[in-house]
């Protein structure tokens, strides 16, 4: 025996939408899957140089390509000779951050930091050739930048690159070696 109450709700129930109710209910269904643009997606396309990747930087070796005043003139010559050339080696093998170099006459040394998306030296001990001129000036500036890091921008896709921008402005641009 059936119920009464019971048959009507269950006839309910079996009705059919009309055929445009369910094209609507597709629609938004559809709609409601669409991708929304993000605002910097028309933007161009981002600086490769970015501080975020200093942290990358241990265990690198680098050769200085270039030296500009903030105004973009040469801050001073590097050799086009890359085996004249000043270099920064990071390392830690030692268990330690120890920087190491050619500084354009005279050998350097000491400890390196990475910290907030910023590379720093402690204090650097060089040996003590004698140098000409040309050399003194370029290791005495080379060495004076280093000690006066203000920001650091890596790029570590080729042609990995790294710059240093002192806080006079002076930018020092490296080359990675052996990439």
């Amino acid at each position: 025996m059936s119920n009464p109450f019971v048959a009507p709700s269950r006839a309910r129930s079996r009705r059919r939408l009309p055929p445009c109710a369910l094209a609507a209910a597709a629609l938004l269904a559809v709609a409601g899957c669409a991708m929304p643009t993000h605002p910097d997606s028309a933007a161009g396309p981002s600086n490769p140089l970015n501080p975020a990747a200093v942290q990358l930087l241990d265990d690198t070796h680098w050769v200085l390509q270039s030296a500009q005043t903030s105004e973009g003139h040469t801050a001073f010559d590097v050799p086009a000779d890359r085996a004249a050339a000043p270099t920064l080696l990071l390392d830690t093998t030692s268990g330690q951050r120890l920087a190491s170099g050619f500084a354009g006459c005279n050998r350097f040394s000491g400890t390196y930091a990475l910290r907030g998306g910023g590379l720093t030296f402690g204090p650097l001990a060089t040996t003590r050739k004698a140098c000409g001129a040309d050399a003194a000036r370029l290791e005495k500036a080379y060495l004076d930048v280093l000690q006066r890091i203000d920001t650091t921008l890596v790029q570590m896709r080729p042609p990995q690159q790294m710059r240093i921008v002192a806080s006079n402005g002076t930018t020092l641009t490296f080359a990675r070696e052996g990439q």
